[in-house]
């Protein structure tokens, strides 16, 4: 019997199942064509930069946390002699943003608020994680916060979903670990015990697993 919920952010309440080099990638060509390859180049590069830098502090913002990638990926394409105007930078702020911002408020947020059962966010991400859920009016839906930044272990270490399982108060096979990656949600969080549901836009967490969460 399921008690408890682990669940992602980017991806999974962020959008249904939606990996964000794609969003960018669909923001990015309303101002401009970067070949794939090298807008994918830009997110990597990005992403490792953050991962290994304290640029973004607790304070920060979703908000501001996608100007700063943004700022990163066009820097690296300037280096790669594409240009993007700042005027550009803001239309592909605004467009991600408030594709969000959309979706939680009118999605991800009156779902969650409905499910019964206690929930753990289990998240890659900046050490943040508190400033976003109070932008987007989630932190009361969660009993903890389980972030990467903040713990010092990522996904995929299965170790990540064991302390999130410990936050519950529960044992691995009493959970349900919800996530847009097969590789970084599903696979480890199996490894542990847990059962899964993986997330994509064709099987998007608030259309189709309602009855589950909801018991």
């Amino acid at each position: 019997m399921i008690k408890g919920v682990l669940i992602d952010f980017g991806g999974t309440i962020d959008s249904d199942g939606i990996h964000w080099f794609d969003a960018f990638q669909e923001a990015y060509a309303l101002v401009t064509d970067v070949p794939h390859d090298l807008l994918w180049d830009a997110y990597v590069n990005t992403e490792r930069k953050l991962g290994t830098n304290p640029i973004i502090t607790p304070d920060f913002t979703f908000r501001q946390t996608l100007q700063v990638k943004i700022f990163l990926q066009c820097e690296y394409l300037q280096s790669k002699d594409i240009t993007i105007s700042t005027d550009a930078q803001d239309t592909i702020l605004n467009y991600c943003y408030n594709k969000v911002v959309h979706h939680i408020s009118a999605v991800s947020k009156p779902v969650l608020e409905k499910i019964k059962l206690p929930m753990v966010l289990v998240t890659n991400f900046y050490g943040n994680m508190h400033a976003v859920l109070e932008e987007f009016g989630l932190s009361h839906i969660f009993k903890d916060v389980v972030e990467s930044a903040v713990v010092g272990v990522r996904k995929p270490d299965p170790e990540i979903f064991r302390l999130g399982v410990k936050a519950l108060g529960l044992e691995p096979q009493e959970t349900i670990m919800i996530g847009d990656s097969l590789d970084k949600d599903i696979i480890p969080a199996q490894a542990i015990g847990c059962h899964t549901i993986q997330i994509t836009p064709s099987n998007p967490l608030f259309k189709q697993h309602r009855s589950e969460l909801m018991q």
